[in-house]
């Protein structure tokens, strides 16, 4: 029985990247790995979390592996729209019926990249979906930034 609860805006975030269109879409998706804070709470696995990636086609899962083999399927993709849009469903240590959407759009101008999140679908998580946009957002800003390092080494 999939749990609805209050609906509440998506939330959105949007970040300038220090790189092209393509190499922003490139970064956050082909190397998540490479940057993506796994310790401090942003993983399932906690101090076992080796990496994580994400399969690049629609029905692709995002996935975390750790050290000893294990996998957590944090969502699968979408839409994979390189390199100006990708989205997909979320839902990192919980069951698939709570699944938010993240939507993300790369929008390039020049040198640099606009970057949109759009992380939507909260009625899902019922009674929790307002303390958990809460903590995304801090989350997302958090991720973002490290991301935006990331890009403006690419």
């Amino acid at each position: 029985v999939e749990s609805i609860g209050p609906y509440l805006e998506p939330l959105r975030k949007s970040i300038r990247v220090r790189c092209g269109v393509h190499a922003a879409f490139r970064v956050f998706t082909e190397r998540i790995g490479d940057w993506w804070p796994l310790a401090g709470g942003y993983s399932v696995f906690g101090a076992d979390a080796e990496t994580c990636r994400i399969e690049p086609a629609p029905g692709g899962a995002i996935l975390e592996i750790a050290r000893d083999g294990r996998q957590s399927v944090w969502g699968r993709v979408i839409d994979w729209e390189p390199p100006h849009r990708v989205s997909f469903s979320w839902h990192p240590g919980r069951t698939e019926d709570t699944a938010q959407t993240v939507e993300l759009r790369f929008t390039g101008d020049g040198a640099e990249t606009q970057v949109e999140l759009e992380h939507r679908d909260w009625q899902k998580l019922g009674d929790q979906a307002a303390p958990m946009r809460e903590g995304y957002s801090a989350g997302w800003d958090a991720v973002l930034a490290i991301y935006a390092g990331a890009a403006q080494e690419e």
